[in-house]
């Protein structure tokens, strides 16, 4: 065999070995996936579906593991891989609640943008910047939490006087106090954006009204007045699964006596909250600045409740 024929033989070989992926045809699902993944909003609410879902997983494999202990196919009585699942989880979890360390960034961008480019009334306006308000106390709250969580500052802080040298008083840290009332601007947030989705279905129905007196109700206003609906419509499943939650972490004793409600609540929310963010990254429709959604701290708070 000649030089060159062995050249080109080596050529094919490494086009089918190395060049195998120039067979696989390009996928738009798959560039949807990484282009929503790829955000910090799309990699919270994936990796919240994950968080629930095993812990959805974890308590039926020891259910299973009871049934087949009783009816004699099994030794143990105990699932050997739900430790590790549930394991998962809590990594999960953690990594979750790290990453909303710059979660005020969004809210102070959303804040400013709002006085610049106002909402289409003054009602939303205001409903808008009580929110802002609200999670300007939750994030600081969550992030003192997790860093004593963490044993990572002290269990009291200097307070303004102290630092400026007028007294000595500090200010106590106290991991309960602090995901409590951080869960309480959350539940105050959940409040106003029922109250948002209410305006926003008056001016939905203003917009159709006024479509159908006009003579251009047109396919593409009929398709966009669909989406429109369908997002406020998953809009209120995620804030109506979020609100029991937030109600029963706001609470000392809280509201469920079995934690796999919060669970079942934190997946809808999850899987709600994940196809709205799906469905509004497949389309290139480029929207104003809204009120970015603060992650559910359900699973924040399930980790002191659990200590």
């Amino acid at each position: 065999m000649s030089r060159a024929a062995k050249l080109h033989t080596l050529a094919r070989l490494n086009d089918v070995t190395l060049g195998s992926f120039s067979n696989v045809p390009s996928s738009e699902t798959l560039n949807h996936l990484v282009r929503y993944l790829s955000t910090w909003s799309g990699s919270d609410k994936f990796f919240s579906l994950i968080q629930y879902t095993l812990k959805l997983i974890v308590p039926f494999l020891h259910w299973r593991a009871r049934i087949q202990h009783r009816v004699g196919t099994r030794k143990d009585a105990s699932s050997h891989a739900a430790p590790s699942l549930a394991s998962f989880s809590s990594i999960v979890s953690d990594a979750r609640m790290l990453g909303r360390f710059w979660g005020l960034l969004p809210i102070f961008q959303w804040m400013i943008s709002m006085e610049r480019n106002p909402p289409p009334t003054r009602t939303l306006h205001t409903i808008e910047r009580l929110q802002g308000w609200s999670m300007l106390g939750f994030y600081p709250l969550e992030h003192l939490y997790y860093l004593r969580a963490h044993n990572l500052i002290p269990t009291s802080i200097p307070s303004l006087s102290a630092i400026f040298g007028r007294s000595s008083k500090r200010i106590s840290l106290n991991e309960n106090k602090l995901i409590l009332w951080s869960s309480r601007f959350w539940l105050l947030y959940i409040v106003l954006q029922f109250a948002h989705l209410r305006e926003d279905r008056k001016l939905l129905l203003t917009r159709h009204r006024n479509l159908r007196k006009g003579k251009g109700f047109s396919a593409e206003d009929k398709e966009d007045l669909r989406k429109r609906w369908d997002s406020l419509g998953n809009e209120l499943v995620a804030n109506a699964a979020n609100l029991p939650l937030a109600l029963h972490w706001s609470l000392e004793s809280g509201i469920f006596t079995n934690d796999i409600w919060v669970t079942i609540f934190s997946l809808i929310n999850g899987i709600a909250t994940f196809r709205g963010g799906w469905i509004a990254t497949a389309l290139p429709s480029v929207k104003a600045a809204e009120a970015p959604e603060p992650s559910n701290t359900a699973d924040t708070v399930g980790e002191i409740k659990s200590q």
